[in-house]
Formats: structure tokens, sequence, C-alpha cells
């Protein structure tokens, strides 16, 4: 088939490889513009825009989606089908007129439509997500379902590691649902409204980290909001954050943030119990393991984490 992709982060390439591999023609690749990055503010270009320029493809970084000159540049196009995934942008009524749209979204569908739909299902410690391929309209994530395949979440995941493998299983989707497209033998399915549910956009301020919350429910936003923004908390007022964490099976009689020792490993404690700190980053210094950080700031356990 004749495609146009639309993609930006990582999560995106690998559905833009598979379907090269499955012998789609890819017109052209759009994706955001290079934004400013780093402390250089130096301009970066999306994942999808590397890869899309390594394997040759032509590749279109409109400002706006509703551009006319781009809408007009998709319509000489001529594509069977624009596919989507994770682009970043609203896609107008102009736009959807061109061509039908597909969508690969990661979550089960109508659950978690949003942006934040895989950190969304590790903060609400959900057991299974997964991929769902569906036709685009105006509504936000709300087209009729043309595809569906789970994935179980298992304990020690985080954003990162659950977004490889949904995005491998998701670009399995994609080339399944184009076969069934093609053969003419994938009958699209309304969404049911009512079991509707939203991830909205990730806020930075969200991983301030409660320490009157439960151990699993701390440990569920660890891995919802890992690696961005990440946990963090505030120890005698400077910055903290806690870039990996482990279930406990501990339970102390400590008040909740107050960091401990137990058989040279390092623990902080919530409601009810503990979890151990494997890695954090005190403000305005490198990395470190749990051990480098009680040898160089000691002094600080039995302190509370605010």
């Amino acid at each position: 088939m004749r495609l146009v992709f639309l993609g930006s982060p990582l999560i995106a390439v690998a559905s833009l490889k598979a379907l090269l591999e499955a012998g789609h023609e890819i017109l052209a690749v759009v994706t955001q513009p290079d934004k400013a990055k780093g402390r250089g503010k130096q301009l970066a270009a999306t994942a999808v825009k590397e890869a899309a320029l390594s394997l040759g493809l032509p590749v279109l970084q409109p400002e706006s989606a509703k551009d006319p000159d781009f809408l007009i540049q998709l319509k000489n196009l001529q594509a069977d089908y624009f596919v989507v995934v994770a682009y970043g942008k609203i896609l107008s009524k102009a736009f959807l007129e061109i061509a039908p749209a597909i969508n690969l979204h990661f979550s089960l569908l109508p659950k978690y439509r949003g942006a934040a739909c895989v950190a969304q299902a590790l903060i609400d410690g959900q057991e299974e997500t997964g991929v769902t391929t569906m036709l685009i309209v105006e509504a936000l994530d709300a087209g009729p379902i043309l595809l569906q395949w789970t994935e179980e979440i298992k304990e020690s995941d985080t954003v990162l590691t659950l977004s490889e493998r949904l995005s491998h299983l998701g670009a399995e989707a994609l080339v399944k649902t184009l076969e069934g497209l093609e053969r003419a033998n994938l009958r699209p399915v309304p969404q049911n409204d009512k079991e509707a549910s939203y991830a909205a956009k990730i806020k930075k301020e969200q991983g301030h980290v409660d320490w009157s919350k439960s151990p699993q429910e701390i440990y569920q936003l660890y891995q919802g909001l890992s690696p961005w923004p990440g946990l963090y908390s505030f120890l005698q007022g400077k910055r903290l954050i806690l870039a990996k964490l482990q279930k406990s099976d501990l339970v102390k009689d400590l008040k909740p943030g107050e960091l401990f020792i137990h058989q040279d490993h390092l623990y902080v404690q919530a409601n009810g119990g503990s979890l151990e700190i494997i890695e954090l980053k005190p403000e305005g210094k490198k990395l470190l393991k749990a051990r480098d950080f009680v040898k160089g700031y000691g002094s600080t356990l039995g302190n509370i984490l605010e």
C-alpha cells in the first residue's frame, strides 16, 4: 500500500521499520519540528526523523498539521492510508478528508485515551495493557477499533521497558491491520464511550512523593514516571531524585519518609511499609548507587524525606 507515516518519539520507530519490511511504500514521513534541547539549546531531531533519514525516506516537518500548503502536499501524494503513531499533534477535519487514517494507540481502548496511556496504566497498577489500531475520527482516540492485542505488565516494568515491548507489539499489529484492510476482512468495531477513561499528559510535579501513601502506591508511581519526570523528594531542603526503587517486605515503626539502613541496604519508610532505594541523585551531583550515597551522606540517615 501507499502510505504516509506520521510519528515522532522512539516508540513509533519500530512501526515505521515494520511497515517498510512488510513491503509497503512510504511516500513521506511526517514528524514534529526539531526542538531546542539541553543546556546548549541545540536543535534536536525526533527519533522518527533520524530513523526516516537513515532509511532514505522524505521527511516533512510542518509547524502545524493544519497548514494549507502541507495539506496540499499530502493530497498530491495520493496515499491509500495515513498511519499515525504518537505524532503529537491534533489532526484536523481537512486532514482526515484527504485519506483514511489509522492510529496505533498504546492501550486497550476505550481505556486510557490520551497522551500518557502507558504511564497511567502503570500508575493505576493494571496487570495488563496492550495496543489498539483504530480509524481516526475528530474526537480524541475515539475511532472504531480495528485490532487489539494485550500485553502483560511485569512487576519490574517502568514506562521505558513497557514502551519497548509495546512498540514492537504495536508494529506487528499495524502490519496485520493493513493486511486485513487490504483483504477487506477486518471490520471496524465502535468503541463504548461509557467505558472510556483518559490519561492526561504527565506533569513534572507529579513526581514529588507523598510518603504518607502506601509502598505499593509509591512504587506504581515510580513505574509510571520513570524515566521522566522521575520520582523526587527533598532532603534537608535539597531535591533528591529517586532514580531506581525496589519493593521491600521490611516493616519498621518509623515515620513516613524516614531514611534507614538494613543489612547494608538503603530504605525509605512509607505508610505501612518501606521501599528499597537502589540508585539516587542528590541535587547538583551525579547519579549514585545507594551504598555510595550512604558513604557520602551517612549523616542524613534518620532524616525525613519531604
